[in-house]
């Protein structure tokens, strides 16, 4: 195989506790072009695939210690590795192609093997990899660049909120009604955008795993009395009622309602869930319920946040894609699909769940469960 002085040459790793097996394949291999090395047992593998991932992998399944299956599981299991794909050999006709791909590995091949099949296999083995590496090099070069954009949006557009504030306040001069009118949609109209650019910097801080959370103790009630507060103008605005029940908390008990987490984050999912509640509501009211119950199964005790409102509703289509990155609900008052997908990242990071059951017409509830 002839390859140009600047392409990259590829790596093999071959595993075979049998020597002979070992020689073969590094012979038709470097013949070939590609840089072949030898381990002769399965933990020697791990730890050479830890120290310097090869780009493919051939691997005998009859190994004494440590087969073949079990390498290949641990290879899959361990997050630090990037994606290498496993050719699976052996000279055994009753041993299990269904369990060999089950583990993880791409391909299989017996023994005695035909030496141009061999090849055909690495190079598409290869090829696969090769994509792979491609699109998640793609991928994060995407999302560097939304973070380093969000990162960019978020100075002029606070600048911005500030001038238009101190407009508005008639700070420099008097300003008509008409003027200042134009200049507070101009300032909500802003603080949608920023809230946006906002909410998207926090949701690459989470996938790319990148935000680091406050862990303390949180009073629930506190936090949901804080943001209904905050939110009541809104709502009266609308003409609708907003109403806290925590009849279920017991208030003699001081740990009632408290749970492990980061603050701030969870202000966030209560306001964002309140906020929307509001926002796709016109008539009747938005109802929050805490309560203390046996809910998540690996948690003896759990906090839950209900929001019940009585706005549109949303269709079991919706219900299935809602807590998605940027999947938006056909609503026209949909926003960027951003706000939901971020509250569903910080729950689980608080190993958490949030559930939303709906019908057209009469209302959404959502559901937060926090383990104490």
């Amino acid at each position: 195989m002839l390859r140009s002085a600047a392409s990259k040459v590829e790596r093999i790793l071959a595993v075979d506790d049998t020597s002979d097996n070992l020689i073969l394949l590094q012979t038709i291999l470097e013949v070939e072009g590609y840089e072949v090395e030898l381990v002769a047992d399965g933990i020697n593998a791990l730890k050479k695939i830890a120290q310097d991932p090869p780009d493919l992998i051939l691997l005998d399944v009859m190994m004494p210690g440590m087969d073949g299956y079990e390498v290949t599981r641990r290879v899959r299991d361990n997050p630090e590795l990037p994606y290498i794909p496993i050719l699976l050999l052996t000279a055994f006709h009753e041993v299990s192609v269904v369990e060999a791909l089950d583990v993880g590995a791409e391909d299989f091949i017996r023994k005695p093997f035909d030496q141009d099949e061999l090849l055909a296999r690495v190079r598409s083995l290869l090829r696969l990899k090769h994509s792979i590496d491609e699109q998640q090099k793609m991928a994060r070069q995407r999302e560097d660049f939304v973070s380093r954009m969000t990162h960019d949006l978020r100075t002029p557009l606070v600048a911005a909120d500030r001038m238009l504030n101190l407009f508005a306040a008639e700070t420099f001069c008097k300003i008509s009604p008409e003027m200042k009118e134009a200049i507070v949609a101009m300032v909500r109209s802003n603080q949608n955008l920023l809230a946006m650019v906002n909410n998207l910097l926090e949701v690459y801080r989470f996938e790319a795993g990148q935000k680091t959370l406050q862990f303390e103790s949180c009073n629930l009630q506190d936090i949901v009395q804080e943001v209904v507060q905050e939110l009541s103008p809104l709502a009266i605005e609308k003409g609708l009622t907003l109403n806290v029940d925590t009849s279920n908390i017991d208030q003699l008990d001081a740990n009632a309602g408290m749970v492990r987490g980061d603050q701030l984050e969870l202000r966030r999912v209560v306001s964002n869930l309140i906020g929307n509640a509001i926002k796709f509501t016109d008539v009747g009211s938005v109802n929050i319920r805490i309560a203390e119950k046996l809910a998540l199964p690996k948690s003896k005790n759990c906090v839950t946040i209900e929001v019940e409102d009585t706005g549109y509703g949303i269709s079991l289509e919706d219900q299935a894609i809602l807590f998605e990155r940027f999947r938006q609900g056909k609503n026209k008052r949909s926003g960027s699909g951003l706000g939901l997908h971020l509250s569903h990242c910080i729950i689980e990071s608080h190993k958490g769940k949030i559930d939303v059951s709906s019908e057209l017409g009469k209302g959404s509830i959502f559901t937060v469960y926090l383990p104490k």
